[in-house]
């Protein structure tokens, strides 16, 4: 029997790492993707056609805001995959449910913002620049609003089946993600907001 539990073991953690290798590599392809808008944004940055710049168009504090709202937001995950690796379901749930609705309330504050540039007659039609803005910055929250569907997903198999194995890894990976989302929303707020500010 004991040489049976072996190799099950060591093709379970096979496994695993297959999957953590595999999502690095989706991380990786989806840098390539930001590094490409970013890329996009700096060349078109000052083509304006005659509309506002970024000094114009974006409020600091605001946006500070969303930043604030975000990236407390992934403190919230770090702490739900703490409980995790303790086996404290409640925790996990309330940590990561805290997650979401941060991630949340900064997809509104985004959406919000999007709808106000919309309604000045500043959308995506206006100039090269506000094209390749909405473009970053909506992809960036595209990704916020599958993350968190992604975690409503994993917070249903959670109370259903518990912290197993698959559950804790599929939780790991969603923490990954949302750090990963942080990273892109700090370059966008330093490249975007803070030097379009200047």
């Amino acid at each position: 029997m004991t040489s049976l539990v072996a190799p099950i073991e060591t093709a379970r953690i096979e496994s695993d790492e297959k999957t953590l290798l595999g999502f690095w590599v989706y991380l990786m392809t989806d840098c390539i993707l930001f590094g490409s808008l970013f890329a996009t944004y700096a060349v078109l940055h000052n083509n304006t056609f005659g509309g506002p710049a970024a000094s114009q168009l974006f409020s600091l504090p605001y946006v500070l805001g969303e930043t604030v709202v975000l990236l407390t937001s992934s403190f919230t995950a770090g702490l739900g995959m703490l409980a995790a690796h303790r086996q404290n379901k409640n925790q996990v749930v309330v940590w990561f449910s805290v997650t979401l609705l941060l991630g949340a309330a900064f997809l509104t504050m985004e959406l919000t913002e999007f709808s106000r540039l919309i309604a000045d007659g500043n959308s995506w039609q206006r100039s090269g620049f506000l094209s390749a803005f909405f473009t970053l910055v909506g992809t960036h929250g595209l990704h916020i609003a599958t993350g968190l569907l992604w975690g409503m997903v994993l917070l249903i198999q959670v109370a259903r089946r518990g912290l197993v194995r698959a559950t804790v890894r599929r939780l790991m990976l969603l923490s990954l993600f949302w750090h990963f989302l942080d990273i892109i929303w700090i370059l966008i707020f330093s490249i975007v907001f803070m030097m379009g500010a200047l």
